[in-house]
C-alpha cells in the first residue's frame, strides 16, 4: 500500500482525507505548520514546517510513494502560496523519484473539457473581481504541474460543505454532469480513490453532487 505525503492535513478537507486514509490502512507523512496534530495514529508521521520551506517539504516527500496536496489560501496568505508551495513539492518529488501528485483546486480554474453555463461564468467573473489572488494562484499552480513532467491530477470542486459523507457524487467537468456543491467528506473520498487509480492523470476532474 502506498505511503502518502500529505500537505494541508490541518484544513477541513485535509482532515477528512487524513481520517479516511488512516482508516483504510494507508501510511501518511503530513507536513503541519504548528499546533495540535490533526490526528493520532501509528501510521501517521508528522513533520513540522511550512510548504514554503523547501527543506521541510523535502523532508515530507522523502520516503513516500506519492503526494496529496490539499493546502490553500487562508487569511493573510502570501499571494503565490499555492504556486510556490507546489513548485517546492514538485522539485522534492523529482529529487526523491516520486512520480504522482494529486492537487486540490476550485471550479474557477478552467479546463479544456469544461462547458460552463451562465452560473459558472458568473462565479468565475465574481472570482476575478473579488478574489483574483486565489484564482491567479490556482492557474499558476496548474502551470507548474503541467510543465513538471510528473503524473499529476488536479481535482476541482464547487462550494464545499460539511455534510456527512454520502458515498455518492458525480465526476465530470464544469458545466458537464456537475452541480454547485459537494461535501468535503465525499470530495476526500474521491481524492483517496485516485491514489491507486490513474484514469484522471493529467486531467482536472470536477467533483460535485
Amino acid at each position: 500500500m502506498r505511503k502518502i505525503a500529505l500537505f494541508g492535513a490541518s484544513g477541513k478537507t485535509g482532515r477528512q482525507f487524513l481520517e479516511q486514509a488512516l482508516a483504510q490502512g494507508y501510511e501518511v507523512k503530513a507536513l503541519v505548520r504548528s499546533g495540535k496534530p490533526p490526528a493520532t495514529s501509528d501510521k501517521l508521521q508528522i513533520v513540522q514546517g511550512d510548504v514554503l520551506d523547501p527543506a521541510a517539504v523535502e523532508k515530507t516527500v522523502a520516503g513516500t510513494d506519492m503526494v496529496v496536496s490539499l493546502f490553500g489560501h487562508v487569511k493573510n496568505s502570501p499571494e503565490w502560496l499555492q504556486t510556490n508551495g507546489t513548485r517546492n513539492i514538485t522539485e522534492a518529488m523529482k529529487k526523491h523519484g516520486v512520480r504522482k501528485i494529486i492537487s486540490l483546486s476550485g471550479g474557477g480554474l478552467p479546463y479544456q473539457e469544461d462547458k460552463p453555463k451562465f452560473a459558472d461564468h458568473l462565479i468565475r467573473g465574481i472570482m476575478k473581481v473579488f478574489v483574483p489572488k486565489i484564482l491567479n494562484d490556482a492557474k499558476r499552480h496548474a502551470e507548474v504541474l503541467e510543465t513538471s513532467g510528473l503524473d499529476w491530477i488536479i481535482v476541482r470542486g464547487p462550494r464545499l460543505t460539511d455534510d456527512i459523507k454520502q458515498g455518492k457524487y458525480r465526476v465530470g467537468w464544469v458545466g458537464v454532469n456537475a452541480s454547485t456543491q459537494v461535501g468535503r467528506a465525499d470530495l476526500a473520498d474521491f481524492i483517496l480513490k485516485q491514489v491507486n487509480d490513474d484514469a484522471f492523470v493529467r486531467k482536472m476532474p470536477f467533483v460535485s453532487y
